[in-house]
């Protein structure tokens, strides 16, 4: 990975998406001013976040130019 953002974004993405998970898997309780956070929430973050990752991931690959 060439560019610095690139970079932070894919690691922040994917930090965010194993927390995620490991909230699903662990059970975490979370609430927020007062509000219990469904466990599904984190489900489809953890989905969210590691397409974005991907995604992100894939668009700063080195492209394969060939003139055939």
């Amino acid at each position: 990975m060439k560019k610095p953002f690139t970079t932070i974004a894919v690691v922040l993405f994917s930090l965010i998406a194993l927390l995620q998970l490991l909230r699903v898997l662990l059970g975490w309780e979370v609430t927020v001013n007062g509000v219990h956070i469904p466990l599904w929430a984190s489900g489809v973050a953890f989905v969210v976040t590691t397409v974005l990752a991907a995604m992100v991931w894939r668009e700063n690959r080195p492209r394969d130019i060939s003139l055939s």
